[in-house]
């Protein structure tokens, strides 16, 4: 076990490398100087030459490019992701900022479609043909067909315009003000859960009845087993190796894969930093953004991988 975990920490370091060089190279291809971006919002006609030729050197645009990744790799090892050139903040510290917000909206998402997904697949494998199996598949292929984007503008349009139930924009810190936080984030953990239940719906369920099958199960319906019993002991855990799988995915995705959400609801997160970044041509912000949700997601695969062995005694790490 500690050499797999050994030989699988390297392969992140080495996949985690190959993806910044990926990513380094390929915001700077994008036409457009990031200098220029930022000082046309202030004083273009008045700069001269050597306060750009200043400015380039300040954030270390005037060297080569292998130079400038080598200094990132450098720094980031030590802590330091760089300065972003639009907010002239130190890229550490917008990521502290915009990482709970993400977190908070990602984890209650991530929580409450598992709370709700999971058993309602297994209840509609249970219950295949019956009335409750065909409700929750068709909620599940309902949810599954509808843009996140245009239910959240439903969701928008109804509660908040119409109704003027909830605040429709916007994020307070729960320490700061619980019951404003509660109200704001209900429309945007609610779109974040939907389409993750029905996911939850269907695999859960397909999963569940392919188990249903195996001639052990068979075994066991014969030998009288309570149906609770033989689905918890002896269906579950084989059943929940895909689901697993697909929820290892879904967790990492928490820190930076709201960008819709946020974009539609105004919340200052992760996703919402990536796509100004990348608008603005912001490099630190790009790359820093970029290296937290690498750094998820490879932590999320190993997490999935190490959680094999426990679901099925059959997985070995050699």
């Amino acid at each position: 076990m500690i050499a797999y975990i050994i030989r699988r920490i390297f392969h992140a370091v080495l996949t985690l490398i190959i993806v910044m060089l990926i990513v380094f190279f390929s915001i700077r291809l994008l036409p457009g100087d990031p200098i220029l971006m930022y000082i046309s919002q202030q004083n273009m006609q008045t700069i001269t030459q050597e306060q750009l030729d200043d400015l380039r050197h300040k954030y270390g645009l005037d060297k080569s490019l292998p130079m400038q990744f080598v200094d990132w790799i450098s720094n980031a090892v030590r802590g330091d992701l760089g300065k972003s050139i639009v907010y002239d903040s130190k890229v550490t510290d917008d990521i502290k900022k915009r990482l709970p917000i993400s977190f908070h909206l990602g984890a209650l998402g991530f929580i409450i479609s598992s709370l709700i997904g999971i058993p309602a697949g297994i209840i509609a494998a249970v219950r295949r043909g019956k009335w409750l199996d065909h409700i929750l598949t068709s909620i599940g292929n309902l949810g599954m067909t509808i843009p996140i984007f245009w239910l959240g503008i439903l969701l928008i349009y109804v509660f908040g315009l119409r109704l003027n139930l909830l605040p429709i924009f916007g994020y307070t810190s729960p320490y700061k003000d619980f019951w404003m936080s509660t109200k704001q984030i209900i429309l945007p953990v609610f779109c974040l859960a939907v389409p993750a239940i029905a996911g939850d719906i269907r695999l859960v369920r397909s999963s569940m009845l392919e188990v249903m099958r195996q001639d052990y199960i068979r075994t066991a319906w014969s030998k009288g087993l309570q149906e609770s019993v033989l689905i918890i002991r002896h269906a579950l855990k084989n059943g929940l190796i895909p689901v697993v799988t697909m929820k290892g995915m879904a967790l990492a995705t928490i820190l930076g894969g709201q960008v819709f959400i946020e974009t539609i609801f105004n919340i200052p997160g992760m996703g919402r930093l990536a796509v100004t970044s990348v608008t603005t041509k912001d490099y630190a912000e790009v790359q820093g953004v970029m290296l937290i949700v690498g750094l998820a997601v490879l932590m999320a695969n190993l997490l999935v991988d190490l959680s094999y062995g426990w679901l099925d005694p059959r997985v070995r790490y050699e």
